[in-house]
């Protein structure tokens, strides 16, 4: 509809002009054309869209060809600038301002008509720019794994293009090598470049103009981080990505670059085959999904809640959660009762003691995966986990099924059992009895801030991307390309 109104625009204002150049008035052109002064001012504001047969008769007294007049840009600067100013004042960010929109009048000097759009455009972009508060992120989030969760987890539109991406370089077989994903970016017009010095709010910056991803130093040879970067910032150009309008639609297109990384370093077709095959030895286990595709563990468990319900029938639940027990991500679509705030929100919220994701961290063999069947008021469910750490401190990766489901997975043989009646207090949030007799009044702790939860991101067209730095990383690079 915007276009439409945009082109509509476009034409009356080109017609108006070769109606001035060509010295007719509005009345005596609309009794040329045997209509009506009123409609043919409609037009030439773009509120009424002009009829295919009225284009010759319009055409042949204005003196032009037709398709003068269906040129897709202003016919000189000033129409340009009224026309801009026409779509800023129909816009949802000037309604916000309460004031009436202006009207151009012949008599208003065009630099001042110029300051003014000039003016609005600014209001504009600073409406734009992605910002987000807490309460706004995890709304975004809560309603980006709703929908997430209706379609399985699946985006099988990015697998087609990542299998197609994939098999134009020749790769066939087993882990994607960090040549092959040089090669993708090479097929995009694109070199990779690894580097120290990278503004620390970002994981890679993309140079458009000279064809550049640069990405941080390989610290670690062949690792899955920084082939799993490159085909992040490949994805964007893939997936025809803008600059996102939105903290919900940055955070879309963080999923569908993630979706589409996992995609190429684990595709469909090897990856389901490999499911496949486990199934039917009832030997699944994420571990060896890793280790087939040289990936993290969190990439590997992520990756299943892509395959496991769409090609296998079988639902899922996944949870990274920190060493103080909160949800740092989560899915699921087996019912698993996330505790959620009142909104609905997981991020945040910590998980029941009795988890295994909570108790994981404190066994002596941390390298091995650890397995439990927990009884909850939503039924049973059977749960792998394997904890790492990382610059945010020690965590937890932990996919599981239901307990019918448990049969296809190693691990199921586990003795671990534990019940979990979370939220109610009782369980594991209310101290027992004897400790809250002896220290409920002489205990008088110094929490620490979680400042994540209260701070907004900084604003700029990507949440949290300090765009100086940026441009200042890019300034400083510019002449290596030359």
């Amino acid at each position: 509809m915007q276009v439409d109104d945009d082109n509509a625009r476009i034409l009356g204002a080109r017609i108006r002009h070769f109606r001035t150049r060509a010295g007719w008035t509005l009345t005596a052109l609309a009794t040329e054309l045997r209509t009506t002064a009123s409609t043919l001012s409609l037009i030439e504001n773009g509120k009424r869209p002009v009829r295919a047969a009225e284009l010759p008769g319009l055409a042949s007294a204005l003196r032009v060809e037709v398709l003068d007049l269906l040129q897709a840009e202003a016919p000189d600067p000033r129409s340009a600038l009224e026309l801009e100013l026409q779509r800023l004042q129909g816009g949802p960010q000037y309604a916000a301002l309460g004031v009436p929109p202006v009207r151009v009048s012949k008599s208003l000097p065009q630099d001042a008509l110029a300051a003014l759009v000039r003016t609005l455009q600014e209001l504009d972009r600073k409406a734009r720019e992605a910002s987000a508060t807490p309460e706004e992120a995890r709304r975004a989030n809560t309603e980006l794994r709703d929908r997430m969760r209706a379609r399985n987890n699946a985006m099988p539109e990015i697998d087609a293009l990542a299998e197609e991406v994939v098999g134009a370089v020749g790769h066939e077989v087993g882990a994607l090598t960090h040549r092959e994903v040089s090669r993708m970016a090479e097929r995009l017009g694109f070199t990779l470049l690894y580097v120290d010095g990278l503004p620390h709010s970002t994981r890679s910056i993309t140079d458009l103009a000279n064809g550049r991803i640069y990405l941080p130093p390989a610290s670690i040879p062949g690792g899955h981080g920084l082939r799993s970067m490159a085909l992040q910032a490949m994805a964007h150009r893939l997936l025809g990505h803008q600059p996102p309008s939105s903290y919900a639609e940055f955070l879309q297109q963080r999923l569908e670059i993630n979706y589409f990384a996992a995609a190429c370093l684990m595709p469909r077709k090897q990856a389901v085959g490999f499911l496949t095959e486990a199934k039917a030895s009832r030997d699944l286990a994420v571990e060896d999904f890793r280790d087939a595709f040289g990936v993290t563990h969190e990439s590997a468990a992520l990756r299943m809640t892509n395959l496991l319900t769409e090609h296998l029938g079988i639902r899922v639940h996944f949870l990274r959660v920190g060493e103080d027990g909160a949800i740092y991500k989560a899915y699921e679509n087996d019912d698993l009762p996330l505790p959620a705030d009142v909104t609905g929100a997981v991020e945040g919220q910590v998980v029941c003691r009795k988890w295994v994701a909570r108790w994981a961290g404190d066994r002596s063999a941390r390298t091995s995966e650890a397995h439990q069947y927990t009884d909850t008021t939503a039924g049973t469910y059977w749960s792998s986990t394997q904890t790492g750490s990382g610059p945010d401190g020690a965590f937890s990766i932990t996919f599981g099924v239901r307990f019918d489901d448990a049969k296809w997975f190693r691990g199921r043989e586990t003795t671990e059992r534990q019940v979990s009646t979370c939220p109610d207090e009782s369980c594991c949030r209310r101290p027992p009895a004897p400790l809250a007799s002896r220290w409920s009044d002489a205990a008088w702790p110094s929490a620490r801030m979680h400042t994540r939860v209260l701070a907004s991101l900084p604003s700029g067209r990507f949440p949290g991307v300090d765009d100086t730095e940026v441009f200042e990383f890019l300034e400083r690079h510019t002449g290596d390309a030359s």
